[in-house]
């Protein structure tokens, strides 16, 4: 009797784990995995494909923005990097740095990207292939704000469209311009 209770327990408890569902929320810190996905609908940002220090031996700018994948502030932020990879394309290096990497960190040297981080997130720095800084911003810093100053530090015109942020529902977002097909 007491192995086929323990059976029908572990079996209503097997269906009660298996029948919730799986939560994700913008507006909570919980750690819902990898932000860009989810949030931004572009995961091919992380991690990034080169680092701040290869980007100014290339004399490229950067935009650097440090996150963090369980912080709702992040979350809401996440779009507005994939909005500036739709705009900029290859003329900028992107690179969402995760705060988890370097907490505690201290370095004088301007070519780590934790020379950079304030200890707040979001916080997004635009930095030319010469090293001068022409942003450096905490929180959620408007997309047309990031686009000057990217703009100022590759010398290059700002794109002949703007995006907007289309929001799929309480999860989803991706950046849009009506009929833009070219693909990130």
């Amino acid at each position: 009797m007491t192995k086929t209770l323990s059976s029908i327990f572990s079996l209503v408890i097997a269906i009660i784990f298996f029948a919730l569902p799986a939560r994700a929320a913008r507006d909570t810190d919980s750690y819902d995995g990898n932000i860009f996905p989810i949030y931004a609908g572009n995961g091919s940002l992380v991690p990034p494909p080169n680092t701040l220090a290869e980007s100014l031996e290339q004399n490229r700018t950067s935009v650097v923005v440090f996150y963090l994948d369980d912080s709702s502030t992040s979350k809401t932020f996440a779009p507005v990097l994939s909005g500036i990879k739709l705009l900029w394309g290859p003329a900028v290096d992107l690179l969402p740095i995760t705060t988890d990497n370097i907490q505690g960190q201290q370095t004088n040297d301007p070519k780590e990207e934790a020379f950079y981080w304030h200890g707040k997130i979001p916080q997004v720095v635009v930095i030319d292939g010469n090293g001068k800084v022409w942003l450096d911003q905490e929180g959620q810093v408007p997309i047309d704000t990031i686009n000057t100053a990217i703009s100022s530090a590759t010398g290059l015109e700002p794109p002949s469209f703007s995006v907007t942020i289309k929001s799929f529902n309480e999860y989803n977002s991706e950046p849009a311009k009506e009929g833009y097909t070219d693909p990130r």
